[in-house]
């Protein structure tokens, strides 16, 4: 039998309050180490790559525009970030001719270097071309993070630190995403450099 559906106004608040909770039981000192994380690298000039599927594909290419000028909105002082989903013709290269679950660590592969920074954005924790970027990393020396959703999956333990939000339902995981990477963007401007200093 089918659940008896809600109105509009209902499934909003109802949805608001699903996410709210999500939130409010988030362990927040992984998401400190990644701030800290960003904050040395923007300082250091390591680079940053982010990755994701479907909607977490479309959150990667969104934060890598914050942190590339949304946190200083001072000509050449962001931070220096590739969304690896967002070059069409690299990624239909890659899944044509070696298969899509390496259209992530293969770009990894030529463009990272060791202490470099990739995010890994997941719903499920188990998509093969997550997985396969995460243990790129692991071989060069590349710090990785994951934030993710569900159980975590398989990525929970193969990041170097994840970020997990234990929800069963793909658009709250999503949006937990966004919520923390615009956290980071307004972390990292509060403490970006001062003109003169």
């Amino acid at each position: 039998m089918n659940a008896p559906q809600l109105a509009p106004e209902a499934l909003f608040r109802a949805y608001t309050a699903r996410l709210n909770g999500v939130l409010q039981e988030l362990d927040w000192a992984p998401v400190a180490a990644l701030g800290a994380e960003l904050l040395d690298c923007w300082q250091s000039g390591r680079q940053v790559f982010l990755c994701g599927n479907g909607g977490s594909a479309g959150n990667a290419v969104h934060l890598a525009n914050d942190f590339l000028y949304g946190i200083s909105k001072t000509p050449g002082s962001g931070l220096r970030v590739t969304a690896l989903p967002a070059n069409g013709s690299v990624l239909t290269c890659l899944a044509n001719d070696e298969g899509y679950e390496q259209i992530f660590s293969l770009q990894l592969a030529v463009l990272a270097r060791p202490g470099d920074v990739v995010i890994a954005l997941s719903g499920s924790g188990n998509s093969p071309n997550i997985l396969r970027v995460l243990e790129q990393a692991r071989t060069m020396g590349v710090r990785s993070y994951a934030i993710l959703g569900y159980t975590g999956g398989k990525a929970k333990a193969l990041a170097d630190c994840a970020i997990h939000a234990a929800v069963n339902d793909m658009q709250i995981a999503e949006d937990v995403q966004m919520a923390i990477g615009h956290m980071l963007m307004q972390y990292l401007y509060q403490n970006r450099p001062q003109a003169g200093a």
